[in-house]
């Protein structure tokens, strides 16, 4: 562990960051590091309103969860934050039971310039 500053709304706050990045949740759990990055990442869910609790359903599969942690490295090579990630398992999921279409927005660099070239003239 090892204390870094952190720098939010041009205040400057000590921080502690963990120098390994853990496999598995266990792991994660044991260092107190891991948990404030899992704590930062559940309050983002709650802070953006973007899930809520439903009863299961018999039906229907169940998508699982996952916990991927990364160490963010600056320029440096130094250590700044550890940022933990919960991802769905959608790879579960089966097309015509659990989901009928997907739409996914993603916009590529290319297609943005050319809009924007077009835009312009």
């Amino acid at each position: 562990m090892r204390l870094r500053k952190r720098v939010l709304n041009n205040k400057t706050y000590p921080s502690y960051v963990s120098q390994i990045e853990p496999k598995k949740v266990e792991e994660a759990l044991k260092d107190e590091c891991w948990v404030n990055a899992i704590h930062e990442e559940l309050n983002q869910f709650v802070r953006n309103n973007v899930w809520y609790l439903v009863p299961r359903l018999d039906d229907c599969n169940v998508i699982c969860t996952k916990w991927i942690f990364k160490n963010k490295i600056d320029d440096q090579g130094t250590i700044t934050r550890n940022k933990v990630r919960l991802v769905a398992q959608g790879y579960t999921q089966v097309e015509g039971i659990d989901f009928d279409e997907i739409f996914t927005p993603v916009a590529r660099l290319e297609s943005i310039r050319i809009l924007l070239m077009v835009a312009c003239t």
